[in-house]
């Protein structure tokens, strides 16, 4: 475990509720749009963007031509599913982003759960970003874990994109709470990947997640903790509702009653 660069800041921006939390990442993903129009967004499933998807759709009834360019990338997916698989991200993706927004294949890349060869298939999205990157807007969720992307905590983490063996806390995931036959593996982009984006936006809501949050606010780096990267990133940004911030967030000076608070950690503050 390693302490955060000297001066390193991490942007906390918390809301007042879950809705607030993902309209003002939708602010943040229109503005970028707005400065760069064929943007790449790594998009994450679940159920903690849903609400910042169902925002962009009403964005894009409104402003179609604003999302004209756009390019998705999908950042992980549960390896060994059949395609078209109600539990697979990409079929998340679909309902709730690519096909409200009209992304057609040529401005979307994902892995493809069932590939016969789950090396080959990461390589492929490795040489993609390799051409086509970076990512614009890294858009990751916290797992309880620490997790991002599925990036598990280990002893060593993969920079690119990857064959990842899951932790019991991933496989127990509510998406797959129901299947017989659970993932084998996931495939995920890298750290080094996530690093490398011009935007990270970590999106966090709900009491399960206090305790976890409250963990990436030490700045200590550490694999064991994948969360804990965005510390290296110049432009990250933890965005959480009221529900999911620690009790000292709560309690700094002139939270109280205000829509969204943005506070600046430093490692400076141990």
């Amino acid at each position: 475990m390693k302490p955060a660069r000297d001066g390193s800041v991490l942007m906390l921006e918390v809301a007042e509720t879950y809705e607030a939390m993902s309209r003002r990442a939708e602010q943040l993903i229109v503005a970028d749009l707005k400065r760069r129009p064929a943007l790449i967004l790594c998009a994450s499933a679940g159920g903690t963007p849903t609400r910042l998807y169902e925002l962009l759709a009403a964005r894009y009834r409104r402003q179609p031509r604003l999302f004209g360019k756009m390019r998705v990338l999908q950042i992980d997916e549960w390896g060994g599913l059949p395609p078209g698989h109600p539990a697979s991200c990409e079929e998340d993706l679909r309902l709730k982003l690519l096909e409200p927004l009209e992304i057609n294949k040529n401005r979307y890349v994902g892995f493809r759960s069932a590939a016969m060869d789950p090396e080959a298939e990461c390589g492929r999205i490795a040489k993609w970003l390799v051409n086509h990157g970076p990512i614009d807007i890294c858009l990751l969720g916290l797992g309880l874990n620490g997790h991002v992307a599925m990036n598990e905590p280990a002893k060593a983490l993969a920079a690119h994109a990857h064959v990842a063996k899951l932790a019991t806390s991933s496989l127990n995931h509510a998406t797959l709470k129901d299947l017989v036959s659970k993932p084998r593996y996931g495939l995920t982009i890298g750290l080094g990947d996530i690093l490398c984006s011009r935007r990270i936006l970590l999106l966090v809501n709900g009491p399960r997640k206090r305790a976890t949050l409250e963990r990436l606010m030490m700045p200590e780096v550490t694999t064991r903790f994948p969360a804990s990267f965005v510390w290296l990133h110049p432009q990250a940004a933890v965005l959480c509702d009221r529900a999911a911030a620690p009790d000292h967030v709560l309690r700094a000076p002139g939270f109280g009653g205000v829509s969204l608070k943005r506070l600046h950690l430093s490692s400076n503050e141990k």
